[in-house]
Protein backbone atom coordinates (compact mmCIF):
# COMPACT_ATOMS: atom_id res chain seq x y z
CA UNK A 1 0.00 0.00 0.00
CA UNK A 2 1.42 3.81 -0.41
CA UNK A 3 -0.20 7.36 -1.00
CA UNK A 4 -1.16 8.97 -4.41
CA UNK A 5 -1.38 12.56 -4.92
CA UNK A 6 -1.73 14.90 -7.62
CA UNK A 7 -2.93 18.08 -9.29
CA UNK A 8 -4.47 18.22 -12.91
CA UNK A 9 -4.75 22.13 -14.44
CA UNK A 10 -2.68 25.08 -12.59
CA UNK A 11 -0.56 23.61 -10.43
CA UNK A 12 2.32 24.38 -8.09
CA UNK A 13 4.93 21.91 -7.68
CA UNK A 14 5.45 22.99 -4.21
CA UNK A 15 2.12 22.06 -3.83
CA UNK A 16 2.51 18.43 -4.73
CA UNK A 17 5.76 18.18 -2.33
CA UNK A 18 3.92 18.98 1.12
CA UNK A 19 0.82 16.71 0.02
CA UNK A 20 3.77 13.86 -0.75
CA UNK A 21 5.41 15.14 2.65
CA UNK A 22 2.10 14.56 4.32
CA UNK A 23 1.50 11.29 3.11
CA UNK A 24 5.01 10.29 3.70
CA UNK A 25 4.09 7.22 6.01
CA UNK A 26 1.93 5.50 3.89
CA UNK A 27 4.91 4.76 1.73
CA UNK A 28 8.41 5.75 3.69
CA UNK A 29 10.89 3.41 1.25
CA UNK A 30 10.47 5.81 -1.58
CA UNK A 31 8.98 8.77 -2.94
CA UNK A 32 8.27 9.93 -6.99
CA UNK A 33 7.22 12.23 -9.10
CA UNK A 34 5.88 13.31 -12.33
CA UNK A 35 5.11 16.12 -14.40
CA UNK A 36 3.66 16.86 -17.71
CA UNK A 37 4.35 20.72 -17.85
CA UNK A 38 1.73 23.20 -17.88
CA UNK A 39 -1.03 20.01 -17.33
CA UNK A 40 -0.34 18.20 -14.58
CA UNK A 41 1.74 16.72 -11.75
CA UNK A 42 1.71 13.32 -10.04
CA UNK A 43 3.23 11.96 -6.96
CA UNK A 44 3.82 8.42 -5.04
CA UNK A 45 4.78 7.29 -1.37
CA UNK A 46 5.88 3.98 -1.68
CA UNK A 47 5.32 0.82 0.68
CA UNK A 48 7.42 -1.83 -1.31
CA UNK A 49 5.36 -4.97 -0.63
CA UNK A 50 5.85 -6.73 -4.19
CA UNK A 51 8.84 -6.84 -6.36
CA UNK A 52 11.00 -4.75 -3.81
CA UNK A 53 13.36 -3.55 -6.60
CA UNK A 54 13.56 0.16 -7.66
CA UNK A 55 11.92 -0.63 -11.25
CA UNK A 56 8.61 -0.94 -9.53
CA UNK A 57 8.63 2.96 -8.01
CA UNK A 58 5.94 4.96 -8.76
CA UNK A 59 4.98 7.39 -10.86
CA UNK A 60 5.21 4.01 -13.41
CA UNK A 61 5.24 4.49 -16.98
CA UNK A 62 4.29 2.52 -19.28
CA UNK A 63 6.43 1.10 -22.42
CA UNK A 64 5.39 4.08 -24.96
CA UNK A 65 5.72 6.61 -22.20
CA UNK A 66 2.31 7.60 -22.87
CA UNK A 67 0.55 6.47 -19.71
CA UNK A 68 1.86 7.19 -16.08
CA UNK A 69 0.22 5.45 -13.51
CA UNK A 70 0.59 6.23 -9.88
CA UNK A 71 -1.26 3.40 -7.59
CA UNK A 72 -2.20 2.36 -4.20
CA UNK A 73 -3.38 -1.32 -2.91
CA UNK A 74 -2.53 -4.44 -4.22
CA UNK A 75 -3.61 -6.57 -7.31
CA UNK A 76 -4.01 -10.12 -5.53
CA UNK A 77 -4.53 -11.89 -8.84
CA UNK A 78 -1.47 -10.05 -10.78
CA UNK A 79 0.19 -13.21 -11.42
CA UNK A 80 -2.76 -14.81 -13.48
CA UNK A 81 -3.50 -11.14 -15.37
CA UNK A 82 0.17 -11.47 -16.54
CA UNK A 83 -0.22 -14.72 -17.91
CA UNK A 84 -2.93 -13.94 -19.79
CA UNK A 85 -1.16 -10.92 -20.91
CA UNK A 86 2.01 -12.16 -21.78
CA UNK A 87 2.00 -11.99 -25.48
CA UNK A 88 -0.05 -8.33 -25.54
CA UNK A 89 2.82 -6.26 -23.10
CA UNK A 90 6.80 -6.64 -22.90
CA UNK A 91 6.73 -6.63 -19.03
CA UNK A 92 9.70 -5.61 -17.53
CA UNK A 93 9.25 -5.82 -13.55
CA UNK A 94 7.57 -8.65 -11.36
CA UNK A 95 5.00 -6.27 -9.89
CA UNK A 96 1.72 -5.60 -9.78
CA UNK A 97 1.81 -2.03 -10.88
CA UNK A 98 3.08 -2.49 -13.96
CA UNK A 99 0.51 -5.75 -14.67
CA UNK A 100 -2.30 -3.02 -13.68
CA UNK A 101 -1.27 -0.76 -16.16
CA UNK A 102 -0.99 -3.49 -18.94
CA UNK A 103 -4.61 -4.48 -18.34
CA UNK A 104 -5.59 -1.15 -18.73
CA UNK A 105 -3.96 -0.76 -21.58
CA UNK A 106 -5.45 -4.17 -23.60
CA UNK A 107 -8.89 -3.98 -21.93
CA UNK A 108 -9.42 -0.08 -20.93
CA UNK A 109 -12.16 0.33 -18.14
CA UNK A 110 -13.10 -3.20 -18.43
CA UNK A 111 -9.48 -3.99 -16.56
CA UNK A 112 -11.78 -3.65 -13.51
CA UNK A 113 -13.71 -6.29 -13.82
CA UNK A 114 -11.00 -8.30 -13.79
CA UNK A 115 -8.70 -7.61 -10.58
CA UNK A 116 -9.10 -8.81 -7.77
CA UNK A 117 -7.31 -6.78 -4.72
CA UNK A 118 -7.77 -3.51 -3.34
CA UNK A 119 -7.06 -0.43 -5.09
CA UNK A 120 -7.35 3.67 -5.83
CA UNK A 121 -5.12 4.38 -8.78
CA UNK A 122 -4.80 7.39 -11.37
CA UNK A 123 -3.45 6.96 -14.67
CA UNK A 124 -2.74 10.40 -17.02
CA UNK A 125 -2.58 10.49 -20.72
CA UNK A 126 -0.04 12.64 -21.75
CA UNK A 127 -1.29 12.26 -25.18
CA UNK A 128 -5.16 13.42 -24.54
CA UNK A 129 -4.47 15.14 -21.21
CA UNK A 130 -7.21 12.94 -19.52
CA UNK A 131 -6.94 11.30 -15.96
CA UNK A 132 -8.72 8.15 -15.35
CA UNK A 133 -9.04 7.07 -11.93
CA UNK A 134 -11.04 4.15 -10.07
CA UNK A 135 -11.61 2.61 -6.87
CA UNK A 136 -11.96 -1.37 -5.72
CA UNK A 137 -15.50 -2.54 -5.07
CA UNK A 138 -15.96 -1.87 -1.55
CA UNK A 139 -13.15 0.96 -0.87
CA UNK A 140 -11.11 -0.80 0.70
CA UNK A 141 -8.51 1.69 -0.20
CA UNK A 142 -9.44 5.65 -0.46
CA UNK A 143 -9.34 8.38 -3.24
CA UNK A 144 -10.60 11.97 -1.98
CA UNK A 145 -10.48 15.04 -4.42
CA UNK A 146 -11.32 18.74 -4.34
CA UNK A 147 -11.69 21.03 -7.28
CA UNK A 148 -10.36 24.22 -6.34
CA UNK A 149 -8.90 27.41 -8.72
CA UNK A 150 -10.08 25.58 -11.91
CA UNK A 151 -7.39 22.50 -11.25
CA UNK A 152 -8.60 19.31 -9.53
CA UNK A 153 -6.42 17.98 -6.75
CA UNK A 154 -6.63 14.33 -5.30
CA UNK A 155 -4.99 12.16 -2.51
CA UNK A 156 -5.16 8.89 -0.53
CA UNK A 157 -6.20 11.57 2.68
CA UNK A 158 -7.86 14.45 3.34
CA UNK A 159 -4.76 16.20 5.22
CA UNK A 160 -2.97 16.25 2.08
CA UNK A 161 -5.83 18.55 0.19
CA UNK A 162 -5.64 20.91 3.54
CA UNK A 163 -1.79 21.46 3.24
CA UNK A 164 -2.12 23.00 -0.34
CA UNK A 165 -4.43 26.05 1.35
CA UNK A 166 -8.05 24.15 0.15
CA UNK A 167 -9.93 25.52 3.51
CA UNK A 168 -10.63 23.11 6.31
CA UNK A 169 -14.49 24.22 7.00
CA UNK A 170 -16.27 21.54 8.44
CA UNK A 171 -19.36 20.51 6.33
CA UNK A 172 -22.41 20.68 8.93
CA UNK A 173 -24.67 18.49 7.56
CA UNK A 174 -22.62 15.64 7.84
CA UNK A 175 -21.32 16.61 11.31
CA UNK A 176 -25.11 17.07 11.96
CA UNK A 177 -26.56 13.77 10.53
CA UNK A 178 -23.35 12.61 12.19
CA UNK A 179 -24.90 13.41 16.23
CA UNK A 180 -28.47 13.06 14.85
CA UNK A 181 -28.17 9.45 13.58
CA UNK A 182 -24.82 8.06 14.17
CA UNK A 183 -24.00 8.77 10.16
CA UNK A 184 -20.17 8.78 8.81
CA UNK A 185 -21.72 10.55 5.74
CA UNK A 186 -22.85 8.85 2.01
CA UNK A 187 -20.12 7.07 0.07
CA UNK A 188 -19.34 10.82 -1.56
CA UNK A 189 -19.10 12.84 1.07
CA UNK A 190 -16.64 13.52 3.28
CA UNK A 191 -16.77 15.58 6.93
CA UNK A 192 -15.06 18.73 5.21
CA UNK A 193 -16.35 21.18 2.68
CA UNK A 194 -15.55 21.19 -0.21
CA UNK A 195 -13.76 17.89 -0.08
CA UNK A 196 -15.19 14.63 -1.60
CA UNK A 197 -14.45 11.01 -1.86
CA UNK A 198 -14.58 8.57 -5.04
CA UNK A 199 -17.31 6.34 -4.14
CA UNK A 200 -16.14 2.14 -3.74
CA UNK A 201 -16.55 0.56 -7.23
CA UNK A 202 -16.49 3.88 -9.34
CA UNK A 203 -13.97 5.52 -11.56
CA UNK A 204 -14.34 9.22 -13.05
CA UNK A 205 -12.58 10.77 -15.78
CA UNK A 206 -11.12 15.00 -15.60
CA UNK A 207 -10.57 15.96 -18.61
CA UNK A 208 -11.77 19.73 -20.30
CA UNK A 209 -11.83 20.80 -16.66
CA UNK A 210 -15.06 18.62 -15.91
CA UNK A 211 -15.75 15.70 -13.47
CA UNK A 212 -17.39 12.34 -15.21
CA UNK A 213 -18.01 9.83 -12.57
CA UNK A 214 -19.71 6.08 -13.66
CA UNK A 215 -20.39 3.52 -11.35
CA UNK A 216 -18.34 0.24 -12.63
CA UNK A 217 -19.63 -2.30 -9.86
CA UNK A 218 -23.17 -3.25 -9.32
CA UNK A 219 -23.18 -5.72 -6.85
CA UNK A 220 -26.77 -6.89 -7.11
CA UNK A 221 -26.18 -7.84 -10.69
CA UNK A 222 -23.12 -9.47 -9.45
CA UNK A 223 -25.00 -11.39 -6.06
CA UNK A 224 -27.71 -12.78 -9.18
CA UNK A 225 -24.91 -14.44 -11.91
CA UNK A 226 -24.70 -16.71 -8.36
CA UNK A 227 -25.40 -20.48 -8.73
CA UNK A 228 -28.31 -21.48 -8.01
CA UNK A 229 -30.60 -24.36 -6.03
CA UNK A 230 -27.71 -25.55 -4.24
CA UNK A 231 -27.72 -28.01 -1.33
CA UNK A 232 -26.35 -26.52 2.17
CA UNK A 233 -23.13 -29.05 1.63
CA UNK A 234 -22.71 -27.59 -2.00
CA UNK A 235 -22.68 -24.14 -0.95
CA UNK A 236 -20.33 -25.13 2.04
CA UNK A 237 -18.16 -26.72 -0.55
CA UNK A 238 -17.86 -24.21 -2.82
CA UNK A 239 -17.51 -21.48 -0.01
CA UNK A 240 -14.55 -23.12 1.01
CA UNK A 241 -12.88 -23.29 -1.95
CA UNK A 242 -12.87 -19.37 -2.26
CA UNK A 243 -12.21 -18.97 1.34
CA UNK A 244 -9.07 -20.78 0.64
CA UNK A 245 -8.59 -19.26 -2.50
CA UNK A 246 -8.96 -16.02 -0.85
CA UNK A 247 -6.50 -16.38 1.82
CA UNK A 248 -3.94 -18.06 -0.62
CA UNK A 249 -3.92 -14.79 -3.08
CA UNK A 250 -3.41 -12.16 0.36
CA UNK A 251 -0.11 -14.43 1.09
CA UNK A 252 1.31 -12.85 -2.01
CA UNK A 253 3.81 -10.38 -0.81
CA UNK A 254 7.94 -10.21 -0.44
CA UNK A 255 7.53 -9.26 2.94
CA UNK A 256 6.12 -10.88 5.96
CA UNK A 257 3.57 -11.76 6.93
CA UNK A 258 1.27 -11.88 10.00
CA UNK A 259 -2.11 -11.73 10.76
CA UNK A 260 -4.31 -10.44 13.71
CA UNK A 261 -6.52 -12.18 15.74
CA UNK A 262 -9.34 -11.53 18.11
CA UNK A 263 -11.45 -13.94 20.19
CA UNK A 264 -14.27 -14.61 18.01
CA UNK A 265 -15.77 -16.87 15.04
CA UNK A 266 -14.38 -15.08 12.70
CA UNK A 267 -10.94 -14.69 13.75
CA UNK A 268 -11.34 -18.33 14.37
CA UNK A 269 -11.73 -19.18 10.81
CA UNK A 270 -8.94 -16.58 9.84
CA UNK A 271 -7.02 -18.77 12.16
CA UNK A 272 -7.91 -22.04 10.90
CA UNK A 273 -7.52 -20.52 6.95
CA UNK A 274 -3.72 -19.38 7.71
CA UNK A 275 -2.83 -23.01 8.88
CA UNK A 276 -4.58 -24.82 6.95
CA UNK A 277 -2.70 -22.34 4.12
CA UNK A 278 0.93 -23.47 5.96
CA UNK A 279 -0.05 -26.79 6.47
CA UNK A 280 -0.55 -27.32 2.73
CA UNK A 281 2.73 -25.71 1.81
CA UNK A 282 4.41 -27.94 4.05
CA UNK A 283 3.46 -30.84 2.95
CA UNK A 284 4.28 -29.54 -0.57
CA UNK A 285 7.65 -28.58 0.63
CA UNK A 286 8.20 -32.29 1.63
CA UNK A 287 6.84 -33.86 -1.89
CA UNK A 288 9.23 -31.95 -3.51
CA UNK A 289 12.15 -32.40 -0.67
CA UNK A 290 13.38 -28.54 -1.23
CA UNK A 291 14.97 -26.40 1.51
CA UNK A 292 12.34 -23.64 1.24
CA UNK A 293 8.75 -23.31 -0.77
CA UNK A 294 7.13 -20.36 -1.85
CA UNK A 295 3.52 -18.92 -2.46
CA UNK A 296 4.70 -18.21 -5.71
CA UNK A 297 6.39 -14.66 -5.16
CA UNK A 298 5.09 -14.94 -1.57
CA UNK A 299 6.94 -14.95 1.87
CA UNK A 300 9.16 -18.05 2.97
CA UNK A 301 6.95 -20.62 4.67
CA UNK A 302 6.92 -20.48 8.55
CA UNK A 303 4.50 -20.32 11.63
CA UNK A 304 2.70 -16.94 10.99
CA UNK A 305 2.86 -14.53 13.83
CA UNK A 306 -0.32 -13.69 15.42
CA UNK A 307 -1.21 -10.26 16.81
CA UNK A 308 -3.85 -9.42 19.33
CA UNK A 309 -4.86 -6.53 21.73
CA UNK A 310 -5.70 -6.14 25.85
CA UNK A 311 -6.59 -4.13 28.55
CA UNK A 312 -6.06 -6.28 31.48
CA UNK A 313 -9.62 -5.90 32.06
CA UNK A 314 -11.52 -9.19 32.14
CA UNK A 315 -14.91 -7.98 31.20
CA UNK A 316 -13.69 -6.96 28.01
CA UNK A 317 -10.56 -8.81 27.11
CA UNK A 318 -10.75 -11.60 24.41
CA UNK A 319 -7.16 -12.49 25.44
CA UNK A 320 -8.15 -16.34 27.30
CA UNK A 321 -9.85 -17.00 24.26
CA UNK A 322 -7.45 -16.08 21.56
CA UNK A 323 -4.79 -18.26 23.99
CA UNK A 324 -6.90 -21.37 23.97
CA UNK A 325 -7.63 -21.16 20.30
CA UNK A 326 -3.37 -20.58 19.28
CA UNK A 327 -2.64 -23.46 21.83
CA UNK A 328 -3.38 -26.65 18.91
CA UNK A 329 -1.77 -24.09 15.90
CA UNK A 330 1.39 -23.34 17.82
CA UNK A 331 1.51 -19.36 16.05
CA UNK A 332 3.65 -16.86 17.88
CA UNK A 333 1.30 -14.33 19.77
CA UNK A 334 2.56 -11.02 20.37
CA UNK A 335 -0.04 -9.26 22.86
CA UNK A 336 0.05 -5.48 22.78
CA UNK A 337 -1.65 -3.54 25.89
CA UNK A 338 -3.59 -0.46 25.66
CA UNK A 339 -3.63 1.36 29.24
CA UNK A 340 -6.18 4.18 29.99
CA UNK A 341 -3.45 7.08 30.94
CA UNK A 342 -2.54 6.70 26.94
CA UNK A 343 -6.05 7.57 24.98
CA UNK A 344 -5.30 11.27 26.07
CA UNK A 345 -1.89 11.41 23.70
CA UNK A 346 -3.41 8.50 21.20
CA UNK A 347 -6.72 10.22 20.71
CA UNK A 348 -4.96 13.58 19.46
CA UNK A 349 -2.41 11.49 17.58
CA UNK A 350 -5.29 9.91 15.80
CA UNK A 351 -7.19 12.46 15.43
CA UNK A 352 -4.27 13.89 13.37
CA UNK A 353 -4.30 10.16 11.14
CA UNK A 354 -7.76 10.14 10.55
CA UNK A 355 -8.63 13.53 9.55
CA UNK A 356 -12.61 12.33 10.51
CA UNK A 357 -14.23 10.91 13.46
CA UNK A 358 -13.34 7.32 14.18
CA UNK A 359 -14.19 4.32 16.21
CA UNK A 360 -13.09 5.03 19.59
CA UNK A 361 -10.91 3.50 22.18
CA UNK A 362 -11.06 0.22 20.07
CA UNK A 363 -9.29 1.90 17.27
CA UNK A 364 -6.55 3.41 19.51
CA UNK A 365 -5.79 -0.42 20.72
CA UNK A 366 -6.02 -1.84 17.00
CA UNK A 367 -3.53 0.49 15.96
CA UNK A 368 -0.87 -0.63 18.64
CA UNK A 369 -0.82 -3.68 16.78
CA UNK A 370 0.65 -1.96 13.78
CA UNK A 371 2.77 -0.19 15.91
CA UNK A 372 4.09 -3.42 17.26
CA UNK A 373 4.00 -5.34 13.38
CA UNK A 374 6.11 -2.73 11.89
CA UNK A 375 8.74 -3.01 14.84
CA UNK A 376 9.03 -6.61 14.14
CA UNK A 377 8.90 -6.18 10.42
CA UNK A 378 6.21 -7.76 9.59
CA UNK A 379 4.82 -5.28 6.88
CA UNK A 380 1.35 -7.12 5.97
CA UNK A 381 -1.59 -8.22 8.34
CA UNK A 382 -4.16 -10.01 7.48
CA UNK A 383 -7.72 -9.58 9.34
CA UNK A 384 -11.37 -10.95 9.42
CA UNK A 385 -13.06 -7.72 8.57
CA UNK A 386 -16.27 -8.60 6.26
CA UNK A 387 -17.86 -11.91 7.87
CA UNK A 388 -20.84 -10.39 9.66
CA UNK A 389 -22.05 -8.43 6.61
CA UNK A 390 -22.22 -10.96 4.46
CA UNK A 391 -23.29 -14.12 7.29
CA UNK A 392 -25.84 -11.82 8.78
CA UNK A 393 -23.99 -11.78 12.21
CA UNK A 394 -25.39 -8.72 13.55
CA UNK A 395 -28.91 -9.23 16.36
CA UNK A 396 -30.14 -6.12 14.24
CA UNK A 397 -30.47 -8.04 11.02
CA UNK A 398 -33.87 -9.86 12.28
CA UNK A 399 -35.13 -7.66 14.02
CA UNK A 400 -37.72 -4.45 12.68
CA UNK A 401 -35.92 -1.38 13.76
CA UNK A 402 -33.28 0.74 12.35
CA UNK A 403 -30.41 -0.08 14.61
CA UNK A 404 -26.86 -0.21 13.47
CA UNK A 405 -25.51 -0.64 16.77
CA UNK A 406 -24.45 -3.89 18.24
CA UNK A 407 -26.29 -4.99 21.83
CA UNK A 408 -27.42 -1.38 22.29
CA UNK A 409 -31.17 -0.82 23.43
CA UNK A 410 -32.29 2.63 23.48
CA UNK A 411 -30.92 5.40 21.16
CA UNK A 412 -27.10 6.14 21.51
CA UNK A 413 -27.58 9.70 20.22
CA UNK A 414 -28.36 12.69 22.70
CA UNK A 415 -29.96 14.95 19.96
CA UNK A 416 -31.33 17.61 22.94
CA UNK A 417 -27.72 18.64 23.51
CA UNK A 418 -27.73 20.34 20.05
CA UNK A 419 -29.24 23.44 19.30
CA UNK A 420 -31.91 23.78 17.02
CA UNK A 421 -30.12 25.52 14.07
CA UNK A 422 -27.53 22.83 13.75
CA UNK A 423 -30.19 19.62 14.47
CA UNK A 424 -31.78 20.91 11.54
CA UNK A 425 -29.28 20.62 9.15
CA UNK A 426 -29.20 17.18 10.16
CA UNK A 427 -30.38 14.90 7.07
CA UNK A 428 -31.90 11.09 7.83
CA UNK A 429 -30.14 9.06 5.38
CA UNK A 430 -32.95 6.79 2.86
CA UNK A 431 -30.35 3.79 1.95
CA UNK A 432 -31.49 1.70 -1.13
CA UNK A 433 -32.68 -1.31 -0.84
CA UNK A 434 -31.94 -3.63 -3.67
CA UNK A 435 -33.42 -6.67 -2.79
CA UNK A 436 -36.58 -8.36 -2.02
CA UNK A 437 -35.32 -9.51 1.44
CA UNK A 438 -35.35 -7.37 4.42
CA UNK A 439 -32.40 -8.95 5.89
CA UNK A 440 -29.73 -8.44 2.64
CA UNK A 441 -31.25 -4.78 2.72
CA UNK A 442 -30.12 -4.56 5.70
CA UNK A 443 -26.78 -6.34 4.99
CA UNK A 444 -26.34 -4.13 1.55
CA UNK A 445 -26.77 -0.91 3.78
CA UNK A 446 -23.80 -2.11 6.39
CA UNK A 447 -21.41 -3.50 3.05
CA UNK A 448 -21.78 -0.08 1.52
CA UNK A 449 -22.95 2.05 3.65
CA UNK A 450 -23.07 1.83 7.31
CA UNK A 451 -20.43 -0.36 9.12
CA UNK A 452 -17.83 -1.55 6.01
CA UNK A 453 -16.82 1.75 4.55
CA UNK A 454 -16.57 3.82 8.10
CA UNK A 455 -14.73 0.34 9.41
CA UNK A 456 -11.92 0.06 6.48
CA UNK A 457 -11.34 3.96 6.54
CA UNK A 458 -9.90 3.93 10.25
CA UNK A 459 -8.19 0.79 9.51
CA UNK A 460 -6.61 1.90 6.52
CA UNK A 461 -5.70 5.18 8.52
CA UNK A 462 -4.20 3.15 11.24
CA UNK A 463 -2.56 0.55 9.56
CA UNK A 464 -0.80 3.29 7.45
CA UNK A 465 -0.12 5.63 10.12
CA UNK A 466 2.83 2.71 10.94
CA UNK A 467 3.85 2.09 7.40
CA UNK A 468 2.36 -1.69 7.19
CA UNK A 469 -0.19 -2.79 4.79
CA UNK A 470 -3.54 -4.77 6.13
CA UNK A 471 -4.94 -7.37 4.05
CA UNK A 472 -8.77 -8.22 4.33
CA UNK A 473 -9.53 -12.02 2.99
CA UNK A 474 -12.90 -11.78 3.72
CA UNK A 475 -13.90 -8.79 1.68
CA UNK A 476 -12.80 -11.19 -1.39
CA UNK A 477 -16.21 -9.69 -3.71
CA UNK A 478 -16.42 -13.53 -4.99
CA UNK A 479 -16.96 -15.10 -1.10
CA UNK A 480 -19.64 -11.76 -0.50
CA UNK A 481 -20.88 -12.33 -4.10
CA UNK A 482 -21.70 -16.12 -2.74
CA UNK A 483 -22.85 -15.87 0.67
CA UNK A 484 -25.26 -12.94 -0.04
CA UNK A 485 -27.37 -15.32 -2.71
CA UNK A 486 -27.51 -17.72 -0.38
CA UNK A 487 -30.79 -18.96 1.79
CA UNK A 488 -30.84 -16.83 4.83
CA UNK A 489 -31.72 -20.35 6.22
CA UNK A 490 -28.17 -21.29 5.43
CA UNK A 491 -26.92 -18.03 7.43
CA UNK A 492 -29.50 -17.91 10.46
CA UNK A 493 -31.50 -21.04 11.56
CA UNK A 494 -33.13 -21.75 15.07
CA UNK A 495 -31.83 -18.60 16.21
CA UNK A 496 -28.22 -19.06 15.42
CA UNK A 497 -26.55 -16.83 13.35
CA UNK A 498 -23.70 -17.22 10.66
CA UNK A 499 -25.17 -20.95 10.83
CA UNK A 500 -23.03 -22.11 7.76
CA UNK A 501 -19.53 -20.37 9.23
CA UNK A 502 -19.97 -21.86 12.39
CA UNK A 503 -20.68 -25.28 10.31
CA UNK A 504 -17.41 -24.85 8.60
CA UNK A 505 -15.36 -23.84 11.79
CA UNK A 506 -16.11 -26.86 13.36
CA UNK A 507 -14.48 -28.94 10.86
CA UNK A 508 -11.16 -27.00 12.13
CA UNK A 509 -11.83 -25.93 15.76
CA UNK A 510 -13.55 -26.79 18.96
CA UNK A 511 -17.45 -26.62 19.62
CA UNK A 512 -16.43 -23.76 22.84
CA UNK A 513 -14.93 -21.59 20.04
CA UNK A 514 -17.54 -21.94 17.50
CA UNK A 515 -20.07 -21.10 19.44
CA UNK A 516 -18.60 -18.63 21.65
CA UNK A 517 -21.49 -15.45 22.19
CA UNK A 518 -20.50 -12.79 20.38
CA UNK A 519 -18.50 -10.08 22.19
CA UNK A 520 -19.94 -6.69 21.10
CA UNK A 521 -17.37 -4.64 23.22
CA UNK A 522 -13.98 -4.95 22.89
CA UNK A 523 -12.59 -2.45 25.35
CA UNK A 524 -13.84 -0.77 28.66
CA UNK A 525 -14.51 2.71 27.11
CA UNK A 526 -17.49 3.44 29.28
CA UNK A 527 -15.76 2.99 32.25
CA UNK A 528 -12.30 4.46 31.26
CA UNK A 529 -14.63 7.93 29.77
CA UNK A 530 -16.32 8.08 32.94
CA UNK A 531 -14.11 7.27 35.58
CA UNK A 532 -10.26 6.96 34.84
CA UNK A 533 -10.57 9.26 31.95
CA UNK A 534 -13.19 11.63 33.50
CA UNK A 535 -11.16 15.00 33.96
CA UNK A 536 -9.97 14.69 30.36
CA UNK A 537 -13.29 14.13 28.77
CA UNK A 538 -14.75 17.18 30.56
CA UNK A 539 -11.51 19.28 29.49
CA UNK A 540 -12.72 18.32 25.84
CA UNK A 541 -16.48 19.86 26.72
CA UNK A 542 -14.96 22.84 28.24
CA UNK A 543 -13.52 22.93 24.61
CA UNK A 544 -16.39 22.49 22.37
CA UNK A 545 -18.00 25.62 24.56
CA UNK A 546 -15.31 28.00 23.33
CA UNK A 547 -14.62 26.53 20.48
CA UNK A 548 -15.64 28.06 16.41
CA UNK A 549 -18.76 25.14 16.85
CA UNK A 550 -19.97 26.16 20.25
CA UNK A 551 -23.42 27.50 18.33
CA UNK A 552 -23.47 24.13 17.32
CA UNK A 553 -25.00 23.13 20.95
CA UNK A 554 -27.13 24.06 23.32
CA UNK A 555 -24.50 24.98 26.28
CA UNK A 556 -26.73 23.58 29.26
CA UNK A 557 -27.77 20.36 27.49
CA UNK A 558 -24.86 19.41 26.72
CA UNK A 559 -23.19 19.55 30.25
CA UNK A 560 -25.96 18.10 31.46
CA UNK A 561 -25.55 14.71 29.10
CA UNK A 562 -22.05 14.94 30.42
CA UNK A 563 -22.80 14.83 33.51
CA UNK A 564 -25.34 12.21 33.38
CA UNK A 565 -22.73 9.95 31.87
CA UNK A 566 -20.29 10.43 34.39
CA UNK A 567 -22.81 10.01 37.16
CA UNK A 568 -23.28 6.18 35.81
CA UNK A 569 -25.82 6.56 32.60
CA UNK A 570 -23.61 4.76 30.69
CA UNK A 571 -24.85 2.38 28.82
CA UNK A 572 -23.93 4.05 25.90
CA UNK A 573 -20.73 6.22 25.78
CA UNK A 574 -21.02 6.91 21.84
CA UNK A 575 -22.16 10.27 22.27
CA UNK A 576 -19.80 11.25 24.69
CA UNK A 577 -16.72 10.03 21.58
CA UNK A 578 -18.87 11.96 19.61
CA UNK A 579 -17.86 15.37 21.08
CA UNK A 580 -14.68 14.13 22.02
CA UNK A 581 -13.82 13.65 18.18
CA UNK A 582 -15.42 17.16 17.21
CA UNK A 583 -13.27 18.72 19.76
CA UNK A 584 -9.92 16.99 18.98
CA UNK A 585 -10.23 17.57 15.21
CA UNK A 586 -10.90 20.99 15.52
CA UNK A 587 -7.72 20.86 17.30
CA UNK A 588 -5.68 19.60 14.16
CA UNK A 589 -4.21 22.49 12.50
CA UNK A 590 -2.59 22.37 8.89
Amino acid sequence: MCGIAGIIGDYKEANLDIMLSSQHHRGPDFTGKYKDEGFAVLGHNRLAIIDLSSQSNQPFKDNSGRYILIFNGEIYNYLEIRKTLQYQYDFKTESDTEVLMAAFIVYGVACLHKLNGMFAFAIWDNQTKTLFAARDRFGVKPFYYSINNNSFYFSSEIKALHVTGIEKNPNEKVWASYFAFGTYGMPDETFWEGISQLPGGHFLEFKHHQVIIQKWYCFEDEVAKQPKNLSFEQAKKHYIALLKDSINLRFRADVPVGFTISGGLDSSVLLAMVNLQITSKSNEKCDNEIQQVQNENSIALQAIKAYTFYTNNSDYDELPWVEKMLVTTHNPLEKVLLQANEVPYLVEKMSLQQDEPYGGIPTLAYAKIFEQARIDKVLVLLDGQGMDEQWAGYDYYTQENEAILQGVTGSPYKTAMLSNSFLAKAIKPNYPKPFEDEVLNKQYRDLFYTKIPRALRFNDRISMLHSTELREPFLDYRLVEFAFSLPLDFKIRNGQSKYMLREIALEYLTSDLVFAPKRALQTPQREWLSEDLSAWVSQCFDGIEISSCSEWFSSKELQKELQLYLNGNCQSSFHIWQCISLYELLKVKV
